[in-house]
C-alpha cells in the first residue's frame, strides 16, 4: 500500500522540483566555465548569477505559497528546509563559477568536472524525488543513492586536495582549493536534502 499524504501534486512540491530542475541547469552552466577561455568566464558567470536568481525567486515563491495556502502536503518546517538547502546549493555554485572567473583560471583539474558530474546526478534524482514527496514509498532509493553519491564526492575531493598539494605551488594550490570546496559543500548540501527526506519518510511512516 502506498503511502499518500494528498492525491494531488500541490504547488509546492512543484517548486521544489524546480529548484532542483535550475541547479541541473546551473552545473551545465559551470561546466561551460571550466571548459572556455578566460574571456568567456564573465559571461558565463553572468548566466550563473542568473540561476541563482532565479532559485532565489522560487524559494521566496515557496515561501508565499505556504503562508497562503491552507494544505499543505508536508510539514511547513520540513519544506522550508528542503528549499533552503536547495537555495544554498545554488548560492555554493554561483560562488564556484564566480571564483573561476575572479581567479582567470584556464583550466581545472579534471577532479572538477567529477564533481560537476556527481552534482549533476544528485540534482537529477533531486528533481524527480521533489515531486514524489506526496509518495513517500518510491523514495527510499533516492534517499540511499544521493548518500552513496555524497560519499563519492568526498572521497574524489580528498584525492584532488592530495593531488592539488602535490603538483601546484601555494598560490594556485589555494585558488584551487577554494573552488574545490564550494563544490564539496553543493554536494553536503544535496545530502542534507536527502537526508531531510530521510527524516519525514521516517515520521510519516
Amino acid at each position: 500500500m502506498k503511502l499518500r499524504l494528498f492525491p494531488q501534486e500541490p504547488a509546492g512540491l512543484a517548486l521544489l522540483s524546480q529548484m532542483a530542475g535550475v541547479i541541473v541547469a546551473a552545473t551545465g552552466t559551470l561546466s561551460e566555465i571550466l571548459g572556455a577561455p578566460a574571456s568567456e568566464h564573465e559571461r558565463l558567470s553572468e548566466e550563473l548569477h542568473e540561476h541563482e536568481s532565479k532559485s532565489l525567486d522560487l524559494h521566496f515563491a515557496l515561501l508565499t505559497h505556504m503562508r497562503t495556502s491552507f494544505v499543505n502536503p508536508l510539514p511547513r518546517e520540513d519544506m522550508y528546509t528542503l528549499s533552503r538547502f536547495l537555495n544554498e546549493a545554488m548560492e555554493k555554485l554561483d560562488a564556484a563559477g564566480e571564483l573561476v572567473a575572479l581567479y582567470k583560471l584556464d583550466r581545472l583539474p579534471k577532479r572538477a568536472a567529477d564533481q560537476l558530474e556527481i552534482i549533476s546526478r544528485q540534482a537529477e534524482l533531486t528533481v524527480d524525488a521533489m515531486r514524489k514527496l506526496e509518495d513517500l514509498d518510491e523514495l527510499e532509493d533516492y534517499w540511499i543513492e544521493i548518500l552513496r553519491l555524497a560519499k563519492r564526492a568526498e572521497r574524489t575531493h580528498r584525492i584532488w586536495v592530495a593531488e592539488m598539494l602535490q603538483d601546484m605551488k601555494s598560490a594556485q594550490y589555494a585558488r584551487n582549493r577554494d573552488i574545490a570546496n564550494q563544490l564539496v559543500e553543493v554536494t553536503k548540501d544535496m545530502r542534507r536534502i536527502a537526508t531531510q527526506v530521510g527524516s519525514i519518510i521516517v515520521k510519516e511512516s
